[in-house]
């Protein structure tokens, strides 16, 4: 696996901890569907999280929640449709909504933003 690859499966990885420990339950991880991949999809209450991991190893580049544009977004939103219609079961009756997660390893930094889209 290379390196880039390495450090996006740490923060995924770290994400869903972070999640579980606030509360959501990990339903799905790096799902692949007609519009692109999900990272991760997590539940809580009536609410149905798609969520974007972004990792950086250092802010040398920028914060990774800069590397999150509308163009982005918008791809997750139609990935995040995608799997709430290939999980009827699990989605029907509940709010969809795209977090943003970024993280930075070298500060050990989760930042969190919800319902960006």
């Amino acid at each position: 696996m290379a390196k880039h690859n390495e450090l996006g499966a740490r923060g995924e990885a770290e994400a869903a901890r972070y999640l579980q420990r606030a509360g959501y339950r990990v339903l799905d991880r790096n799902w692949r569907g007609p519009t692109g991949e999900v990272d991760l999809v997590v539940c809580r209450g009536s609410a149905l999280v798609v969520v974007e991991v972004k990792t950086r190893r250092t802010r040398a580049f920028g914060d990774p929640l800069a590397a999150v544009d509308d163009r982005k977004l918008e791809r997750v939103w139609r990935s995040a449709l995608a799997w709430a219609r290939a999980h009827p079961s699990v989605s029907r009756g509940r709010d969809l909504r795209v977090d943003v997660i970024g993280i930075t390893m070298d500060e050990a930094d989760i930042s969190h933003l919800r319902d960006v889209r």
